[in-house]
């Protein structure tokens, strides 16, 4: 009977997410799948931004962490609320005012040159390819522990439902398909929580205080302080213009849309974050304690709510996850085709709106493949924003606030940032804690010192 309830509520899911896909209509230029031809109000993109940026780790992963070191994380994701903030005040807008670019890359190429819009691009494609795997294991951990479906399978299974509407609508389907899952988890998951905290709420509410109090020491005494600072940095620069919300910057309206959109969804993911630590803190009232931290969740909601509300909450998570992978998608496609071929050979309308079909489909295959593969999703997380902050943001941000960037400075920090980030990041995997301090930061420092080396340089040639 559990099994056929859920069933048929994630059949009724995906038949209004169809309806909606229907609705969006496909994509007949390539403007229209990449940018939705610049058209999205600030309602539509601060959903999207929110859908988008929500994946499994700001709520599986975080729940988890909540339950294991309490405030301690909510610390740390308080850094990717100022993120949203700062962008939306300091860069969004200035990156829409750039009227003809359709991704970072090409606000590069503008800023710098050719070389640096291919380079970004190269980055970029890898980043959504390595992000998309990571919702993938998360989507297929959630189908598995409650249809009891492969790991595999039920990754192909998600990936696939996602790949079909993100290749056809592009940009407009994906968020209007986000702005639906936006909705769904942003009242589901809020009433779990409200439902969680009234039950036996007389118990629950006397040992809330102690086990938060434990959690937080704990958590603050499991991590010395340079790996907390590490992930501080980490939480407020790894996601910072990630092709997803670049893309978002681009297709609002205005400016002043695109600022406002960042500005509510950093307000809004404090309240999400303060949501998920607080239910992971109430989970170590009635989840066993070596209950690993990526199943924390789905343990707290099969042993508190009833059937009904089970199935809802895994729509919830659906939709979370779902609201992620098909972001990273499309992004990835049209940072492929706009920055990687497109400098590189002459292409018609038609052929940009294939090509970046087709790159969604690699993305997808590339991810459902590597789904498998993916540690913990936090882990995850801190992975691409490791080699994402160094490699990208010293030039993109000093590029879009410079009077007169150098080409030679934005790709001497790039190269150097993702060679130094890449190498130390595998050994920080093999062997935590081998380096002593976090792998972002030496690779931050490199970066900069190499843009500042280019600028330099440039500086010295003109002179002589």
């Amino acid at each position: 009977m559990d099994a056929v309830l859920s069933a048929v509520l994630v059949v009724g899911f995906f038949a209004v997410l169809a309806f909606v896909v229907l609705r969006a209509r496909t994509a007949r230029e390539y403007a229209e799948f990449s940018l939705a031809k610049r058209s999205l109000p600030l309602a539509l993109i601060f959903a999207s931004l929110c859908a988008a940026y929500i994946g499994p780790g700001f709520s599986i992963g975080f729940v988890g962490k909540g339950f294991q070191s309490g405030l301690l994380w909510l610390c740390i994701g308080l850094a990717y609320s100022a993120q949203n903030i700062l962008v939306g005040l300091f860069i969004a807008p200035r990156l829409r005012s750039m009227t003809d670019c359709h991704t970072l890359g090409d606000a590069m190429r503008h800023k710098y040159n050719c070389a640096c819009q291919v380079l970004t691009g190269v980055i970029s494609v890898g980043l959504s390819a390595g992000l998309s795997a990571v919702m993938a294991h998360a989507a297929g951990d959630v189908v598995e522990q409650v249809f009891g479906i492969p790991l595999w399978v039920a990754a192909i299974l998600i990936v696939a439902i996602a790949t079909v509407y993100t290749s056809l609508g592009g940009l407009k389907t994906s968020i209007m398909t986000d702005a639906l899952q936006f909705a769904v988890f942003s009242i589901l998951m809020p009433a779990m929580f409200l439902f969680t905290l009234v039950r036996d709420s007389g118990r629950g509410a006397a040992a809330f205080p102690q086990e938060l109090a434990a959690a937080t020491s704990a958590g603050f005494r499991s991590m010395p302080t340079v790996e907390i600072v590490g992930w501080i940095a980490a939480f407020l620069l790894g996601e910072t213009l990630i092709p997803p919300y670049a893309n978002r910057a681009l297709a609002t309206q205005s400016s002043r849309a695109s600022r406002n959109s960042f500005i509510l969804a950093g307000v809004f993911s404090f309240l999400w974050f303060t949501m998920m630590i607080t239910l992971g803190t109430v989970a170590r009232t009635v989840v066993p304690p070596e209950t690993e931290g990526d199943h924390v969740l789905l343990s707290l909601v099969q042993m508190t709510l009833p059937i009904e509300g089970r199935m809802l909450l895994l729509i919830a998570l659906i939709s979370v996850i779902m609201s992620s992978l098909d972001s990273l998608m499309n992004a990835g496609a049209v940072v492929f085709t706009q920055d990687v071929v497109k400098p590189l050979a002459r292409m018609s309308d038609q052929t940009s709106l294939t090509c970046g079909r087709l790159a969604t489909v690699v993305i997808a295959v590339v991810a459902a493949a590597a789904a498998t593969a993916v540690p913990e999703i936090i882990t995850g997380l801190g992975i691409c924003y490791t080699i994402w902050a160094p490699a990208i943001l010293p030039a993109a941000v000093l590029g879009l606030w410079l009077k007169k960037p150098r080409p030679l400075a934005g790709l001497l920090s790039m190269i150097t940032g993702a060679t130094v980030a890449i190498p130390l990041q595998i050994v920080q995997y093999i062997r935590p804690g081998a380096l002593g301090v976090p792998p972002i930061l030496p690779a931050l420092a490199a970066s900069l010192m190499a843009y500042l080396l280019g600028h330099i340089l440039v500086s010295f040639r003109e002179r002589s």
